[in-house]
């Protein structure tokens, strides 16, 4: 973490120096007490008064002094603290973009999941890397400037101060564990308990209808029977350890008093250096048991910085932001399967694709036709490259896919799927998103060509705002049928050589299916289209259908042309046909 924010080692640095100064009060406060309880002895009244005056001063000093250090070590540490964590959300989320599509289908990377955890991992670690680390210098310093003091000002009694400090200082750890270690233990042991009870309450209607209230109330009890006894059991001695901790201090007090009476009754010690030893040792080390309150947030924030760490150093193997591999020049458009055999790693037991091979010829029309589950999605999301077969190659104008970069490839590829995405803000922003160049370099002209081409423009243009229209989130303000066209337009902006169309227009009703199948046969005319789609009037026309049955090409060929072999094919359209009547 510290070389995320290197660049913010000043303030750390002054911060610092503000905390040390701050834990230098309380054993600074010790001498000027010393002084003052020393003072009152004097039987000169004039010069008690002047004695007295003075050490308001000094009390006076040490309190201003310490609103500057304390206010400079909180905003030096909060501010760089804001900071870092504004850092490590930004990276967290670039590194989480920068996964490859196999990192989001596992479970423990959900889309709630993830942003769950960039948003809460930094916060944890703003806590330790802000005020909770200036705390801990603060009470390091005050410990060991107190320790040094009292051992200065009188020697023995330092010596037994130091002697005592692990006892003083252990009433924080003891009171982390009986207090705070321990309700997280309980809220552990109750969350069985608390599931039957939002189990219940979720389901009230089928509760009530079957009258098993009592049930539910008996259940819930029995679950509150074991941490009732755990705790009972554990209470008795833990408050007993407790209570002798948090009391641990005034012990060490009354054995410093007994041990520094005799030495100041023997002469050896004044009442000055006396109450100087007392105050900066034991006091000091009372403070600075007050450490282990912040455990708890060191842990947690030792937890997220690991889990930010190892998203920071996950490295994709199809990596988006590498800078190697080949870059595609003039492409042409030819698509080419050889011998591709695939799993999801996600379900490593099912063979989705097995030795599928298949030909799309540069600028043709090619449709992947199938029984769901049969790979035609996998074969889109292949040529995309969003994973690599486990064998065979995919060819793009014969040569393989994986010797390109990542991005520069994709530059040359456009997607349109069955639910089109679209994001809170204008028309405009929504089309922007699939340029290819600097968005300032996009004219106007190019904007309304797209979408004149994705059969878009005149629907645009009636609005008030025009390409200034929100769209509202997830495109909340448009019908389906205009959100797919601007997705089109969005695509064409992008002048694809390959546009791959997964089940485009199959939720769409009957009026806007003609409406955006118009746009697409525009968006296909001279570049490579590749297809899935379930309904005749999108598929007949092609210059290719691939019937695909168990991961791999059954029948290919034109629409007459397989429905001449009778087979597989033909076979899908009659169903399809009767499906209609």
């Amino acid at each position: 973490m510290g070389k995320i924010n290197k660049d913010a080692w000043p303030h750390y640095l002054v911060g610092g120096i503000a905390a040390i100064l701050t834990g230098a009060v309380y054993p600074c406060f010790g001498i000027v007490f010393g002084k003052a309880i020393n003072s009152f002895s004097d039987t000169d009244f004039h010069q008690l008064r002047h004695d007295g005056d003075r050490n308001a001063l000094w009390f006076f000093i040490i309190a201003i002094i310490s609103t500057w250090t304390i206010g400079i070590q909180n905003y030096m540490f909060g501010a760089t603290a804001a900071q870092l964590t504004s850092k490590l959300r930004s990276i967290s989320f670039r590194a989480i973009l920068r996964q490859d599509i196999e990192f989001f289908d596992k479970d423990e990377n959900s889309t709630g999941q993830l942003t769950s955890n960039l948003s809460d991992n930094p916060q944890k670690v703003h806590g330790l890397a802000g005020v909770t680390l200036g705390a801990i210098i603060q009470s390091t310093s005050t410990l060991i400037l107190g320790l040094i003091l009292g051992i200065s000002f009188a020697w023995k009694l330092g010596l037994v101060g130091l002697a005592c400090a692990p006892l003083v200082v252990s009433s924080g750890f003891v009171r982390l564990h009986v207090v705070v270690l321990k309700d997280q233990k309980n809220k552990k042991a109750h969350e069985q308990s608390a599931q039957l009870a939002c189990e219940a309450a979720g389901a009230i209607r089928t509760v009530a209808s079957l009258t098993r209230e009592r049930d539910c109330l008996r259940l819930y009890s029995e679950s509150l029977d074991e941490p009732l006894r755990v705790s009972n059991r554990t209470a008795l001695w833990s408050n007993l350890l407790f209570a002798i901790t948090q009391s641990m201090a005034f012990f060490v007090i009354a054995l410093i008093f007994w041990y520094g009476s005799r030495l100041v009754s023997t002469l050896e010690f004044g009442t000055f250096q006396f109450f100087v030893a007392l105050q900066c040792t034991v006091f000091g080390a009372i403070q600075a048991g007050n450490v282990f309150s912040f455990v708890p947030d060191m842990s947690s924030a030792r937890g997220a910085a690991s889990d930010i760490v190892d998203l920071l150093d996950s490295i994709p193997s199809i990596d988006a932001e590498s800078k190697e591999g080949k870059i595609p020049q003039d492409v042409q458009g030819h698509i080419r399967f050889e011998n591709i055999h695939f799993r999801y790693p996600t379900r490593p037991g099912v063979r989705v694709l097995r030795d599928l091979n298949l030909i799309v010829e540069p600028g043709t029309y090619v449709a992947l036709v199938g029984a769901s589950g049969c790979g035609k999605s996998t074969t889109i999301q292949l040529i995309e490259r969003f994973y690599d077969p486990i064998a065979g190659t995919v060819y793009l104008d014969d040569q393989p896919i994986n010797e390109f970069n990542v991005s520069e490839y994709r530059k040359h590829i456009a997607l349109v799927s069955q639910e089109p995405t679209l994001y809170a803000g204008t028309i405009r922003f929504n089309i922007l998103l699939g340029a290819t160049k600097p968005e300032s370099e996009v004219t106007q002209e190019e904007l309304e060509e797209v979408c004149r081409n994705a059969n878009i423009l005149d629907f645009i243009q009636s609005l008030p705002d025009g390409f200034d229209t929100e769209v509202g989130g997830k495109g909340s303000q448009l019908s389906g049928g205009q959100k797919q066209r601007i997705a089109i337009a969005r695509a064409l902006l992008r002048n694809p050589r390959v546009l791959l169309l997964d089940e485009a227009t199959s939720a769409l009703d009957s009026n806007s299916e003609k409406v955006v199948q118009e746009a697409l046969d525009k968006a296909a005319k001279g570049r490579t289209t590749i297809a899935i789609a379930h309904r005749l009037s999108t598929i007949q026309n092609a210059d290719c259908i691939y019937f695909i049955k168990d991961g791999a090409v059954s029948e290919s060929g034109t629409h007459d042309e397989l429905l001449a072999l009778r087979g597989g094919y033909y076979e899908y359209v009659q169903l399809q046909a009767l499906s209609k009547k």
